[in-house]
């Protein structure tokens, strides 16, 4: 559990290989005004990190930010039997089959509100979380927020900022021409290529997120930013730009 701001930690997970690489994981928890948690990319849940969760505050949203974060939401809702599920586009049909997969353990319904349905002003959130879909994309959309009270950006894979250390040595070239590399990580090339189409779109998202004027940012793969975090984000967005 480590702090990154007040009411903001993050808790690292084990990595998953994805594509021939290594990928970290990583889920954010936000402590609202009210003290509830809000958990975004939940990983594994284990004996030791329910706790130390539970120590923080009443677990109660729980948020799967694009359909490449979903596979631990199951664990988390039966823990957590109270937590409500807000997904991104392209979700819903992934939990169905978790869901299934999952029937002889006896898990509680998975059910879940579309983030994509859902206005910043209207979001049980609103008060201390701001929300936008990124897209442009037909690939994979994005739910990407920002914590106003720390003036924190909060993205999964949009943005990806890995150590080189972090790779095999034979890994790195391919990690470089993919453009995650630490300094300079930035959206991956295939997801990239993606906007081919939707670029427009995708710099109207873009805009809100460096109107909100971040100075950290938490990324799920890699370094997370500290400080500068709007030059950072309209570094790693150049090819939008």
């Amino acid at each position: 559990m480590k702090p990154f701001g007040e009411n903001i930690w993050l808790f690292d997970g084990p990595s998953v290989p994805f594509f021939g690489l290594p990928y970290s994981t990583r889920m954010t928890v936000v402590r609202l005004n009210d003290d509830k948690l809000w958990v975004h990319s939940p990983i594994a849940l284990t004996p030791e990190l329910q706790q130390q969760v539970s120590g923080l505050g009443a677990v109660t949203y729980l948020i799967a930010p694009n359909k490449l974060h979903y596979l631990f939401l199951a664990q988390w809702q039966a823990a957590f039997p109270e937590s409500r599920l807000y997904v991104a586009p392209g979700v819903e049909h992934k939990l169905a089959r978790v869901e299934h997969k999952l029937t002889r353990l006896q898990p509680p319904p998975v059910t879940s509100r579309q983030l994509a349905e859902m206005e910043s002003a209207t979001s049980p959130w609103n008060g201390d979380i701001e929300q936008l879909i990124f897209s442009g994309s037909p690939v994979m959309q994005e739910a990407v927020f920002f914590h106003r009270p720390s003036k924190t950006l909060i993205l999964t894979d949009l943005i990806e900022n890995f150590p080189p250390e972090h790779f095999k040595s034979w890994q790195r070239p391919l990690a470089r021409i993919t453009g995650i590399l630490a300094p300079n990580g930035r959206t991956p090339l295939d997801w990239r290529l993606s906007f081919s189409g939707g670029k427009s779109e995708a710099r109207d998202c873009l805009g809100q997120m460096l109107a909100w004027a971040p100075e950290k940012i938490v990324l799920a793969h890699g370094l997370c930013i500290e400080k500068d975090g709007s030059h950072f984000l309209r570094r790693s967005f150049d090819w939008l730009l």
